[in-house]
């Protein structure tokens, strides 16, 4: 399927601004979630936009630098570990994307969210599972919101050192569940997702 078939049958409707949004880091132990949201000029995409998960880090990183610089307008939301302990992490993610799509420069006419998501905001939705692979605006929001979710966490990395966030990004890995076994947990870690080593 042509990834870019949901943003142009919006256009064809007269949605001018179409805007992908999408999350990283639901599933981590440690770390907040991160959301982006796009919106893409209809007619000039950048080669290559896919599901992030399906490129390497540094082809994440060259993309993300094109799409922000030919994106009508992007933002980049987190939510930290404390308020997903809170709220939990299906309405962490909610309002990750809430904000994401709310603090873009440019106001969106209609949301493309990746999943199963329904957002709180004023403008048209449409949720498409497996959207970061089949819809072009909310592939380019994963590769963003990857990009930066990995580098939070090699900064965290270098502030709790021995528990490899440089390499699991807080995902739970045998060597990260060894540390918080030996060493406990961080200020970072979200505590409703590690209750059994505390």
């Amino acid at each position: 399927m042509d990834k870019l078939f949901y943003e142009n049958s919006l256009h064809e409707r007269g949605f001018a601004y179409v805007c992908g949004v999408d999350e990283v880091g639901r599933g981590p132990l440690a770390g907040p979630v991160v959301c982006a949201a796009v919106i893409m000029p209809a007619d000039d995409p950048v080669d290559g936009v896919d599901d992030s998960k399906k490129l390497t880090a540094k082809m994440r990183v060259r993309l993300a630098a094109e799409i922000k610089r030919k994106a009508v307008a992007w933002a980049i939301c987190r939510v930290e570990p404390h308020t997903i302990d809170e709220i939990n992490i299906l309405q962490a993610t909610r309002l990750c994307m809430k904000n994401a799509v709310e603090s873009l420069s440019v106001a969106p006419d209609f949301v493309l969210t990746d999943g199963n998501m329904t957002l709180d905001i004023e403008c048209p939705q449409k949720s498409i599972i497996n959207g970061d692979a089949l819809c072009y605006c909310i592939g380019a929001a994963s590769i963003i919101a990857k990009v930066e979710r990995d580098a939070v966490m090699a900064e965290y990395a270098a502030e709790y050192p021995g528990y490899g966030f440089e390499k699991n990004a807080g995902y739970g890995t045998a060597a990260h569940i060894a540390a918080i076994k030996q060493k406990g947990l961080t200020p970072i870690h979200r505590r409703s997702f590690t209750k059994k080593w505390q």
